[in-house]
């Protein structure tokens, strides 16, 4: 029975910046003890994130994917070794016409969970996992979807962050990634809607919860966490409400973290103590 919660984003995280998984961080992952339920959270779909829980040797337990749209149960029972137990969805025609107007070149794709996306257009090789069909636009907006995201290759993040903000974005939940990237989610959904829901269901008391991550759409989860850490490598409106900036992820910054969590649980103190002394140990380096 799990008694502790760990969540972790994987791109930019778990994940370094060329979508590797260090050796060291899945060794650390692995070591971890099993009253700590590890839960992986990010904006990836289903068929992007499986591949990585298998690396990870996650099988059973819990999974957030689509920004906190979608949540799985994990067990190799199941087809695939996942269950859907909860998707959100919402109507995209509104917004998706709000943003047409006033971003004409973005790339639109709508997430079709376990398959892939419907796209406007094609997107850049290697973006979207799954299939990708080009469909006409009444075919784009005709049904509830769980995503939609827009990306304009060809704009920063920054000119993108203020084309997106000039929008007015309302009644929905949105993130702008790194990149010229933005996910739009049902209003009320995020990573950290997801995992209240996880550790309800696992009866993780919320004094033993703790969280990882490094971009925007992790803003919810740090803040849900008894424990935020935001990455080295976060922007830093990410790090200003993390109780703990980590190392970068190129430089395997999530180690000390996990190991800081696995002494906590081995030693029976809140997170927060185990995850202090990580820093501490740092700053004595």
């Amino acid at each position: 029975m799990a008694q502790r919660l760990l969540a972790l984003d994987l791109d930019g995280t778990t994940l370094n910046h060329l979508g590797e998984l260090s050796p060291h961080v899945r060794d650390a992952v692995q070591a971890l003890p099993d009253d700590v339920a590890v839960v992986i959270a990010t904006g990836r779909s289903i068929l992007a994130t499986t591949p990585i829980l298998e690396a990870l040797g996650l099988t059973e337990g819990y999974a957030v994917c689509s920004n906190g749209a979608l949540t799985l149960q994990l067990s190799p029972r199941f087809p695939g070794g996942y269950s859907i137990i909860d998707q959100v969805t919402f109507d995209p025609r509104a917004v998706l016409e709000k943003m047409r107007v006033e971003l004409p070149d973005a790339l639109i794709a709508v997430e079709e969970p376990g398959v892939g996306f419907k796209v406007s257009k094609h997107f850049p090789d290697g973006e979207l996992m799954g299939s990708s069909r080009e469909v006409p636009w009444e075919e784009l907006v005709a049904s509830p979807v769980t995503r939609v995201t827009l990306r304009q290759p060809e704009s920063t993040a920054e000119e993108f962050m203020e084309l997106v903000e000039r929008a007015g974005l309302h009644e929905v939940s949105y993130a702008v990634g790194w990149s010229a990237w933005l996910d739009i989610n049902p209003e009320g959904v995020s990573k950290a809607s997801a995992l209240e829901l996880v550790r309800r269901q696992l009866r993780v008391e919320p004094v033993h919860t703790v969280a990882c991550g490094d971009q925007r759409n992790d803003l919810e989860m740090l803040h849900w966490a008894a424990w935020g850490v935001a990455m080295g490598n976060a922007p830093d409106e990410v790090k200003a409400v993390a109780d703990e900036v980590a190392g970068h992820v190129d430089e395997d910054g999530l180690v000390p973290i996990l190991e800081a969590v696995g002494r906590a649980a081995r030693d029976g103190v809140p997170f927060r103590h185990g995850v202090e002394s990580a820093a501490t140990a740092r700053l004595e380096l």
